[in-house]
């Protein structure tokens, strides 16, 4: 394991999260819309994690881009996205005949975006994000007490 290793997992952690987070966010934002381009109400969305492998196509391209850059490899450790899938879970009904996505009998189907569901994703992505800042502002005092060492 090279001295950058954990400089690259912990950054890949920080991309995944901050996606994470915007998810969370698009799904508090769009908490009461009832109506979206595709028809009906909006869907809640999750983000899907995959750790980053050798094997894998991203992976293999990465690594080609490191042995050029500092010749180092990585050992296929890190986080990435593999998708955002949608929750096709039916949302509440709510009575409200005089809203115009109401049924013939005066309900109108809500997104399923539950509030503090979302909150607590987003505490959770919020708490990664600085876990995996902590873990790189440690990786770069040790590699500055270590070139210290070498003075």
């Amino acid at each position: 394991m090279s001295m950058f290793d954990s400089m690259n997992i912990s950054a890949s952690g920080l991309t995944a999260q901050r996606l994470r987070m915007d998810v969370i966010s698009e799904n508090i934002a769009n908490i009461n819309t009832t109506r979206t381009a595709q028809g009906g109400p909006y869907k809640r969305r999750t983000v899907l994690f995959q750790e980053i492998n050798e094997q894998d196509p991203f992976s293999k391209n990465f690594n080609e881009a490191v042995k050029r850059g500092i010749g180092g490899t990585v050992k296929g450790s890190g986080v990435r996205v593999s998708k955002i899938v949608d929750d096709n879970s039916p949302g509440p009904l709510m009575y409200d005949p005089s809203h115009p996505d109401a049924d013939e009998d005066g309900y109108v189907r809500m997104p399923n975006v539950d509030i503090v569901e979302e909150m607590v994703n987003m505490i959770s992505a919020s708490r990664s994000y600085e876990a995996n800042i902590t873990a790189i502002n440690s990786t770069k005092a040790m590699l500055t007490k270590t070139m210290e060492l070498g003075r």
